[in-house]
């Protein structure tokens, strides 16, 4: 499976949605866990705004990646994005996309002013 690095360096991201545990199987519950660390997924809900376009994403993070201070419209920095994309078959009809990882995310706080 192909793993593409994403560069955010000039790139705007708001939050949009606030973190939410991510669910494995939406039936019985199943909460998604990083098969590697055990831990706990996440999404998080931003707009990608660059090259004078904007778009939604979701984000999928370990729990341990989640910064504090979030809040919906804070600019957020992303670290280690990944974009993967996938295909699959469900009922017949051929679906794809772009999966969305991310090791961390956190408030892009501006730099304190030196006076």
């Amino acid at each position: 499976m192909r793993v593409i690095p994403v560069d955010t360096s000039a790139a705007t991201l708001l939050i949009t949605k606030l973190p939410e545990v991510k669910v494995r199987d939406r039936q019985t519950g199943e909460v998604a866990v990083d098969p590697v660390t055990n831990q706990r997924l996440m999404t998080v809900e931003l707009v990608f705004i660059a090259a004078g376009g904007s778009d939604m994403i979701k984000v999928t993070v370990p729990e341990q990646g989640i910064g504090d201070g979030l809040v919906m419209g804070a600019p957020v920095i992303l670290s280690g994005l990944i974009a993967r994309p996938w295909e699959s078959e469900f009922g017949g009809r051929a679906r794809h996309g772009i999966a969305y990882r991310a090791d961390a995310v956190m408030v892009n706080a501006p730099a304190p002013v030196q006076g």
